[in-house]
């Protein structure tokens, strides 16, 4: 197996390519990055940003580049030894004109070679949903769209279709008889009953009006539409009458609303308006998402075709690992992975897998472990103070004037997202649920209402985004986190107890003894289905909604976080990484994703506010008197409220640009920013149904009170706090850096964040890269090492610049890739501080046979330093000594200075933190 060392996120799309990325390839090298960790590269989406909507998983993305240019990027990796970690989606493709998989179940039906592809309720027991795949991207409803003329016929070369401004749909080939029959007798006229073209045509009719059933001779069935659809075509181009008249049909059809309406309501699709979707529905989506349709990757046909070209580059050694996105949505997760690496052997595998802080990944998976947001949440909760969560939730509630609980009102936005986005969703769960009920003496009196009612109240408290039965025996984890959930719905629900009761039953897989084996896959198929169920639930009614609400301290709203729990502990930090190193841990290390809400140094930024609670709390107020000018009221309500405000002023904190000048490009993604960030919360506006009005206002308030010329008493007050924010997160950052290099697993970098990252989400966070400025400042850094202790005051005086932090990176992951098997397979032993300063350090050992390095990093530096003043020497850090184990080396060498250290029992900071704020220290 090809474990990386580190990893690094690239996000490829048109406008970065995989030319762009051979350029790079010398710089990450140097850089010490061992493994180039690709965003999906194949066939997308036009314009696609991101790659995740797939149109073909067997086709290289063009956009990206091409077959050569992959291949000359791969081999500029092996000549610098480094590797490729390749993000793959088996959850879903793109439901667009582009999947001409879908687009075959269009045209063939049940005769498609990919008519069970994808995860689609053809039986669905609504009858306008039977036998049809819905698809809801009309902007009125159908009705409306058709009278509008918004849906047309047209022929060409690639038959009939349906169109819908861009997007095209196949009509399906006994339709085509419908069109080409209708007015027959006047191309009888016109051509005479005799003529060759209209003795075709009339067979072709025939032909159509007699073709084999699809379901009993496909590969016939598939041979006559190919027949059919080329010989039509050559009489359309050879024949001036035949193609006068198959146009002058299709205008028919297209001024006739009830011609074309009835032919495509025989469809093997049913064009919808957009917002049904969130109440009917009959196929898996990826979240809520109606552009993006699950697959059956349950199915065996199915997963070797969609692999087909991953196995290929795996096999011939160009790519050497998978990261598997979002394995939640998969109908079966275990199956899948367990598959997967029957295929793959021992190539290393991530999964894309949020981890509540105290839940474990599944013992049975064969993979090496997550992306990261587990670590990632830990390692950032070391640096908020926990101390601080009476004043800082009193701070927030006196501010807002409301007293939100976390629990409660995340509960309150998963029911928001069912009722908004997902009613459709739960009533195909509820169905199969009534189904079952009525087989047993428990359930058979329980009504379709009330298993409704529970099912909602159930999933709206899953603690977990899910859980993972895939037979008849329930793991004891699962059963705790169902039984949880159900305890949880009883206190709120009082008269759903005998509904919650059967629920329970029903997942724990406790099956009556009469039950058939059918009955017993009917419950197993819905425990499985539940499982879908609550993955988008958790994610979008947590991540997407309750996180843009809950604003205590914003740096803990993050993906796999938990804002309800104020910090991590030291001793929390040290538990979750050696159990880690206890099993050779070697899942990603990440600080930073293409899906987080925040910039890793943003956050870090932002976790300072924690430590000066009383100060933020006096400033806010201030702040808010002086800015209340700005805003408008609507409906008798402030724009923004105070909630919305508190959310701004931390933004601010987090993202202000070191130079401290708001310049357009600053401005401009600001208020982009909380526009999404006011959708997300689906309080005043929403995305399915935008408020232009609050929208306009909150822009407004978000100009105004960063215009000098109208905020200036403000915005100077701010930026002499802001600066000190940025002051003490810049050393959060560099402890964070060297704690993600250090500690058991990978370390993983998303792109750009080897200097200040200051994003926000998506798509800020996918802004271009100056690679340029990057590699320019390592090859600086690199010219100066012999100098160590000169190039560091220097990178320290001009901190501003980043090259601090790139100089940390390079010089940590140097020692990392030099000391390969400590770091992966060493023991992890936390150290024991003393001293007055002693809560300010984390600090421990990596030690394996004769080979050691210590890592100590500060923490919580507002309290020890002024603006401008370097946590270094004496004066910071007085008594503070680390404790070393009585077996350890007694002398060792500073990774960053490359000085020589004595120390056999302890260490003290003054002299370890004299000219460099972070400790790495190696010795035999």
């Amino acid at each position: 197996m090809v474990v990386p060392a580190s990893t690094y996120r690239i996000q490829f799309n048109s406008a970065f390519t995989f030319r762009e990325a051979e350029i790079i390839v010398s710089y990450l090298a140097d850089l010490g990055v061992t493994s180039l960790y690709a965003s999906p590269i194949f066939k997308a989406r036009k314009a696609s940003p991101h790659g995740y909507d797939v149109t073909d998983p067997n086709q290289i993305n063009p956009e990206v580049g091409t077959t050569e240019d992959f291949d000359s990027l791969v081999e500029a990796l092996h000549r610098r030894d480094m590797g490729w970690l390749q993000d793959f989606v088996p959850n879903h493709m793109a439901y667009d004109g582009g999947n001409q998989m879908l687009m075959d179940v269009f045209e063939k039906g049940r005769a498609s070679a990919y008519f069970n592809f994808f995860d689609v309720t053809w039986d669905h027991l609504r009858e306008n949903l039977r036998g049809k795949l819905i698809a809801p991207f009309l902007g009125s409803p159908y009705g409306e769209t058709l009278d509008k003329g918004e849906l047309s016929l047209e022929y060409t070369d690639a038959g009939f279709q349906a169109r819908y401004f861009d997007t095209v749909y196949p009509i399906k080939i006994k339709s085509y008889a419908v069109v080409i029959s209708h007015r027959l007798e006047l191309l009888k006229l016109r051509l005479g009953e005799e003529h060759a073209d209209y003795v075709k045509i009339v067979g072709i009719i025939y032909t159509l009006e007699n073709l084999a059933d699809e379901t009993e001779s496909a590969e016939a069935h598939n041979a006559q539409t190919a027949i059919i659809k080329e010989l039509l075509w050559n009489l359309f181009q050879t024949n001036a009458e035949v193609r006068e008249f198959i146009n002058e049909n299709v205008s028919i059809f297209n001024e006739d609303r009830d011609l074309l309406d009835r032919l495509l309501l025989n469809q093997w699709f049913r064009l919808s308006y957009w917002r049904v979707a969130t109440k009917e529905i009959n196929y898996q989506r990826f979240f809520n998402i109606n552009e993006l349709i699950s697959l059956r990757m349950e199915d065996e046909a199915v997963f070797n075709h969609i692999h087909r070209l991953i196995f290929g580059l795996l096999r011939d050694g160009k790519i050497n690992g998978l990261r598997i996105d979002h394995v939640d949505g998969l109908y079966n997760p275990t199956e899948y992975l367990t598959r997967l690496r029957e295929r793959v052997g021992d190539s290393f595998i991530v999964v894309e897998k949020i981890l509540e802080l105290n839940e474990s990944l599944p013992s049975e998976w064969p993979v090496q472990g997550t992306t990261g947001y587990d670590f990632m949440n830990y390692v950032n909760g070391v640096f908020v103070d926990s101390a601080s969560e009476p004043s800082f939730t009193r701070a927030y509630a006196d501010f807002t004037g409301e007293s939100l609980d976390y629990e409660d009102l995340l509960y309150e936005k998963q029911k928001l997202l069912i009722d908004r986005h997902l009613t459709g969703d739960l009533d195909n769960l509820t169905y199969v649920l009534k189904k079952i009920s009525i087989t047993t003496r428990a359930g058979i009196d329980l009504t379709w209402i009330g298993l409704k009612r529970a099912l909602e109240e159930m999933a709206a408290l899953f603690p977990v985004y899910r859980t993972y039965t895939d037979g008849e025996q329930v793991s004891e984890q699962d059963r705790n986190y169902i039984k949880e959930a159900i305890e949880k719905a009883k206190a709120r629900n009082a008269d759903l107890v005998r509904e919650l009761d059967f629920i329970e039953k029903v997942l724990w897989m406790d099956c009556p003894a009469h039950l058939s084996e059918d009955d017993k896959r009917l419950w197993l198929s819905f425990a499985m289905r539940f499982q879908q169920f609550t993955s988008p639930l958790m994610a979008k009614g947590m991540e997407d909604t309750t996180f843009y609400i809950f604003n205590r301290l914003v740096s803990l709203n993050e993906v796999g976080g938990s804002p309800g729990r104020f910090g991590i502990s030291v001793e929390d930090f040290h538990a979750f990484n050696k159990a880690r190193a206890a099993r050779v841990y070697r899942g990603l290390n990440a600080t930073a994703t293409h899906d987080t809400k925040r910039g890793e140094d943003t956050r870090a930024r932002i976790d300072v506010l924690s430590e000066l609670p009383d100060e933020w709390e006096r400033l806010v107020g201030e702040w808010s008197e002086q800015n209340r000018k700005h805003k408008r009221k609507i409906s008798g309500e402030e724009v923004p409220d105070k909630n919305r405000e508190y959310f701004l002023y931390q933004t601010l904190v987090g993202a202000f640009p070191f130079s401290r000048r708001v310049d357009e490009e600053f401005l401009t993604r600001i208020k982009s920013y909380m526009i999404k960030a006011a959708r997300e919360s689906k309080v005043h506006t929403f995305w399915l149904d935008p408020n232009h009005e609050y929208e306009e206002a909150l822009v407004e308030f978000t100009e105004a009170v960063l215009d000098h010329a109208r905020s200036g008493e403000f915005l100077t007050s701010f930026a002499e706090f802001q600066s000190r924010i940025a002051h003490c997160g810049v050393f959060n950052s560099l402890s964070q850096s060297l704690l993600k290099i250090t500690s058991p697993g990978v370390p993983d970098f998303y792109q750009g964040s080897e200097l200040w990252d200051l994003n926000l989400v998506d798509p800020d966070n996918r802004r271009t890269v100056d690679f340029d400025k990057r590699a320019s400042g390592l090859r600086q850094i690199k010219e100066r090492e012999s100098e160590p202790l000169a190039l560091i005051a220097d990178l320290l005086a001009g901190k501003e610049d980043g090259r601090i932090k790139l100089f940390t990176i390079y010089k940590a992951l140097g020692a990392r890739n030099r000391l390969r098997q400590l770091f992966d397979e060493g023991d992890y032993v936390p150290l024991k501080v003393t001293g007055i300063r002693s809560h300010h350090v984390i600090a421990f050992v990596r030690c394996r046979a004769k080979s050691w390095a210590v890592t100590i990093a500060p923490r919580l530096v507002a309290s020890l330093v002024t603006t401008g003043e370097l946590p270094l020497g004496e004066r910071v850090w007085g008594d503070t000594t680390v404790q070393l184990p009585g077996n350890a080396p007694d002398a060792w060498r500073h990774v960053f200075t490359d000085q020589s250290l004595n120390g056999k029992t302890s260490l003290a900071l003054s002299e370890l933190f004299r000219h460099f704020p972070l400790g790495l220290l190696a010795g035999e």
